[in-house]
């Protein structure tokens, strides 16, 4: 199971981007989808998922209010659309698929990485 994640970039405190996850040889539709960060000197946190089923979110809450999640099935592409960017939000972002949907989280799954997509809010 491969996931790319892409769309970070440079953005202003207050700013907005849009992250997108895609899939290659497999449908995001059947997978419990989370997006990742991991800011230097710092753990990596989970800060946003997707049930499969039933398309139920969990947002961290330091981005709750935020940022958004969501899934297109047709273009097998979860997208996490960030907005009143933060210093603070400065890290590399992946997603990965979890283990399992649950309302204080959902713990990623096994395998690789990948490389992420790298965010960075600064004037």
């Amino acid at each position: 199971v491969q996931l790319q994640a892409s769309g970070g970039g440079l953005v202003q405190p207050g700013g907005s981007l849009r992250l997108s996850c895609t899939a290659s040889g497999f449908s995001l539709s059947d997978y419990i989808i989370g997006w990742f960060r991991q800011a230097p000197g710092k753990e990596r946190e989970g800060i946003s998922c997707i049930s499969s089923k039933d398309g139920d979110t969990y947002y961290a809450d330091s981005v709750k209010g935020r940022f958004t999640i969501s899934r297109d099935a047709s273009k097998k592409t979860v997208y996490l659309e960030m907005n009143s960017l933060k210093p603070e939000d400065t890290a590399i972002y992946y997603c990965k698929t979890a283990l399992y949907y649950s309302i204080r989280g959902c713990p990623p799954g096994f395998g690789s990485w990948g490389q992420g997509t790298q965010v960075t809010v600064s004037s």
